[in-house]
């Protein structure tokens, strides 16, 4: 049987801390997954629009294993220097790979798109270093899901995105999933409330609001062409040792998991990726079934982490788009 883990958090992952920071007036913030430890670290990219940085090292014939965090970012590519305000708070505790008498924080990371947002991003200098290093001093297990952190400005089709986060428990392993939503495509289903993760949901954790019993199939969100630039950005984690190819096959099919809950998803106009974690602490059971299971669990997991962000964004002013809750009564 499969369950939630008691916060229902990737946090539930032991050895995993997750930091939120946000900039209100921009509109726009960064999110942290760090580990107490290094911790496995893989990738796998569907979207056709991606940003990102350090993921060709995370191949699993690449020299280095593990990250040492996981930073998620709005701001496009003036996000990417997020992971720069971590490394330099990571490498001032002495965290990182080992050079010589030198160590390198291993911060691999990636970006959504918040620029037309409704934001002021009119700045001096580039906020992002400074929100990732806010983001990873504030890392606990307990978190706030909505408009935080990355999912601070994220916008879908017809409403606002958010931050959101799920996990699962099964045969004493424990999988969660951390996504900021940002997606082209929809969350629900048409101008209903219903989501299109609901046959997932678990414990009424985004509403209870049941599935849609019918829908249009040829129905998407209209493309607004130079202003289409979009983006989900997740990370999946398990507390299972897994290699690093075992992590990518897991990052892979947790993107069935986006394909559930976002309508449609993995266009040419996103830049959809997912990281994946593995801190080590529970061997396989079986090298075959387990990670199959787990694959299985990061897409489930996911799923329902993409409904939580949007269903838990909260109303700010100069927002160009509702939230569910504003929308929909709820």
């Amino acid at each position: 049987m499969i369950r939630p883990g008691p916060r229902n958090l990737i946090t539930d992952v032991a050895g995993l801390r997750v930091g939120n920071a946000r900039d209100d007036r921009i509109k726009t913030g960064v999110t942290v997954l760090v580990g107490d430890r290094p911790f496995t670290a893989a990738v796998h990219v569907m979207g056709g629009a991606p940003g990102t940085r350090e993921t060709d090292l995370l191949a699993p014939d690449k020299t280095v294993q593990e990250a040492d965090a996981l930073v998620l970012s709005g701001g496009s590519a003036f996000g990417l220097d997020a992971a720069s305000g971590v490394a330099d708070a990571l490498r001032a505790q002495g965290r990182g790979f080992p050079v010589g008498d030198q160590t390198v924080p291993i911060v691999p990371g990636a970006i959504l798109f918040d620029l037309i947002n409704g934001g002021d991003k009119d700045w001096p200098e580039n906020p992002y270093k400074r929100l990732g290093h806010e983001a990873l001093a504030s890392a606990l297990h307990g978190f706030a899901l909505g408009s935080e952190g990355a999912g601070t400005g994220a916008l879908i089709a017809d409403l606002k995105g958010g931050l959101g986060s799920a996990s699962a428990v099964w045969n004493g392993y424990t999988v969660g999933a951390l996504v900021a939503v940002n997606a082209l495509g929809r969350v629900t289903v048409g101008d209903r409330p219903s989501f299109w993760a609901a046959p997932f949901e678990m414990e009424g954790e985004f509403g209870g609001v049941g599935p849609a019993t019918s829908f249009d199939p040829t129905e998407v969100p209209p493309v607004k062409g130079g202003d289409s630039r979009n983006t989900t950005i997740a990370i999946v984690a398990t507390d299972a040792v897994l290699t690093q190819a075992q992590a990518t096959r897991m990052a892979v099919a947790a993107h069935d998991g986006m394909a559930r809950a976002i309508w449609p998803s993995h266009t040419p106009m996103d830049g959809d990726l997912v990281f994946a974690a593995a801190t080590g602490a529970r061997t396989l059971a079986d090298a075959v079934a387990t990670p199959m299971m787990l694959g299985h669990m990061a897409a489930l997991c996911l799923a329902r982490a993409i409904a939580r962000g949007v269903h838990a964004a909260t109303p700010a002013p100069g927002d160009v788009q509702p939230t569910w809750a504003g929308r929909h009564g709820a």
